[in-house]
């Protein structure tokens, strides 16, 4: 800092925060904002891109092989319920199905989260990804806790904040290294 910089700290008003709490803050508005936004695109963006915004967090997550086999498993749509599936780790050890709902506010309720269950049953499939837009009923996620498979829903708001967290669809505007004094730097021996 220079000397200006300095004495502009020092006149600055008294706060009730601490400065790490007040970047706190700065950075948790931002985050919801970016989620939001997120949201909104992915509701107006086609079938297709939504698709693929999936296929793009699921890789980025860690599951599935080579993009290109991700690719062929997730773009077969309308399989009885089941939009296609992705290998659980890069080896291909098991496979989880996934169901990709691009709704706008309509609520995902419990009869589609059940059909999405009887196709999993139908192809002896033990774990499932339901993932949408919109948001999913009381009845919807009571009824995942009461059944044989795993089945994990993913509502929009959930979907935007693992696209950030994994770097889907976002880039990095500005990052700030917080320092702190060394004090083994300063102990002598």
């Amino acid at each position: 800092y220079g000397d200006d910089e300095v004495r502009g700290l020092e006149k600055s008003e008294p706060s009730e925060n601490t400065p790490e709490e007040t970047m706190l803050a700065g950075y948790q508005s931002i985050a919801k904002e970016l989620q939001a936004e997120l949201l909104d695109r992915l509701k107006a963006s086609s079938p297709i891109f939504f698709e693929q915004a999936v296929l793009d967090l699921l890789l980025g997550m860690g599951y599935g092989g080579s993009r290109k086999d991700a690719a062929q498993a997730i773009g077969k749509s309308g399989d009885e319920g089941i939009d296609g599936f992705i290998k659980e780790d890069k080896l291909g050890l098991d496979l989880i199905y996934v169901q990709a709902k691009r709704w706008g506010d309509a609520t995902v309720g419990s009869p589609e989260v059940q059909s999405f269950v009887g196709a999993l049953t139908g192809k002896f499939a033990k774990k499932g990804i339901f993932i949408t837009t919109s948001s999913f009923s009381k009845e919807a996620a009571e009824y995942t806790k009461h059944i044989d498979c795993k089945v994990i829903l993913i509502d929009g708001w959930h979907l935007a904040k693992l696209m950030i967290e994994h770097n889907v669809g976002v880039s990095t505007t500005a990052t700030y290294d917080i320092k702190k004094v060394d004090s083994d730097y300063f102990t002598e021996e």
